[in-house]
């Protein structure tokens, strides 16, 4: 039987403390154990309970997050929940496992456990789902987040500090052929499930449902050549060979 993750939600705002423990509410293994208004309510509970991982806000009157952060056991895993941007570097900084910026939406939120769930295990198998299987995922781009179905997608390109998700239009409820998030390839890959999409490519990720020929070197996406490099190809080839 999996293991139960105990997890703490410290936040000053009654909403928010609401909202993330409605969304942690969906996912399997997570058990929230308090929630706190403030570090030192935080602080007394740890002292006094067993914590596997906490969702901590920056900014709070007397203690701020980062100052808590740095005075608890490090064997307490952190993703740290805020409003603003500039304190991600000194939470990376502190090894958060993840930095999620309000207002928090499920699908990143469940980005953020299975990232948890990653550093704490090199099995797959620690992997967790949802209570309902999703067949879409949510990405921000344009200040909104937009809903993007799996099997519109053609393929993912990495450009620079962004990724372009590449639609089938014919296939896609959205206007655009393209979306363009800020985000890593490594980010959205773990997003995408592996039964259906494959990396290439430091720059690619495709669907392999959309491939219409393959070579040694290449895939071909809608007219479009995607190279293979070699990190990928031995898996890339064994896969489309078997499929």
């Amino acid at each position: 039987m999996s293991k139960s993750i105990s997890c703490i939600i410290v936040d000053d705002e009654i909403i928010a403390r609401d909202i993330i423990a409605t969304h942690l509410s969906k996912i399997e293994r997570i058990n929230v154990v308090a929630k706190c208004k403030n570090a030192i309510e935080a602080f007394n509970f740890i002292n006094n309970n067993k914590v596997d991982l906490i969702f901590l806000d920056i900014n709070m009157p007397e203690i701020s997050g980062i100052s808590f952060a740095k005075s608890i056991n490090r064997d307490i895993k952190i993703i740290f929940t805020t409003a603003y941007r500039d304190y991600a570097v000194e939470g990376f900084d502190l090894q958060a496992v993840d930095y999620l910026l309000k207002p928090i939406a499920f699908e990143r939120l469940l980005q953020a456990v299975n990232r948890y769930f990653e550093v704490n295990s090199a099995s797959n198998n620690n992997k967790i789902e949802t209570t309902e299987s999703n067949d879409f995922i949510f990405v921000r781009s344009d200040r909104k987040m937009i809903k993007v179905d799996f099997d519109t997608i053609l393929y993912v390109e990495s450009y620079s500090d962004y990724i372009k998700i590449h639609l089938d239009n014919s296939a896609s409820k959205n206007s655009d052929k393209t979306i363009i998030t800020r985000e890593t390839i490594t980010s959205i890959e773990a997003k995408l499930p592996k039964a259906q999409f494959l990396r290439l490519h430091r720059s690619y990720i495709v669907c392999i449902d959309k491939i219409q020929s393959f070579t040694n070197e290449q895939v071909t996406v809608n007219r479009k050549a995607l190279s293979i490099s070699r990190t990928y190809k031995k898996e890339v080839l064994k896969r489309l060979e078997n499929f």
